[in-house]
């Protein structure tokens, strides 16, 4: 004997209610979105990173003996120049500083910001490396 209700038959014609293509659209889209959005995260604190450390090696450098600030300038531009897109070089600063009683050799490097891919507007990434220079 059979109890419980049977399911009605589809007629051949009537199409599906819910479709597995608009679903695939929908999510595959989102999800394509949100790949692009931290892959350009990462390009950007790539970038970051590496201008931070440019301008670092580049204040080490300057803060030698034998050095003086267009040492450090070179430097810099050149590490920038060898990782990145040489326009993220252009705008190089170094200045001396007194910093806690310390003369300090502070290089700015002020950059585009990589919005999309590595372009973007200009001057919206400023980064800073310090190093002490010999009494």
């Amino acid at each position: 004997m059979f109890v419980g209700k049977l399911r009605p038959k589809r007629p051949h014609g009537e199409p599906d209610r819910g479709s597995a293509a608009v679903d695939f659209v929908l999510v595959g889209g989102v999800l394509a979105l949100i790949f692009v959005s931290v892959i350009q995260l990462a390009l950007v604190l790539h970038v970051r990173n590496t201008l931070i450390d440019a301008a670092g090696a580049g204040a080490r450098y300057g803060a030698l003996a034998d050095r003086d600030s267009a040492d450090a300038r070179a430097r810099t531009q050149q590490l920038i120049d060898s990782t990145l897109n040489p326009s993220y070089s252009q705008n190089v600063r170094v200045d001396e500083v007194n910093h806690g009683g310390t003369r300090t050799l502070r290089i700015t490097v002020t950059a585009p910001f990589p919005a999309l891919g590595l372009f973007g507007p200009a001057g919206m990434l400023e980064v800073q490396g310090h190093a002490p220079l010999p009494g």
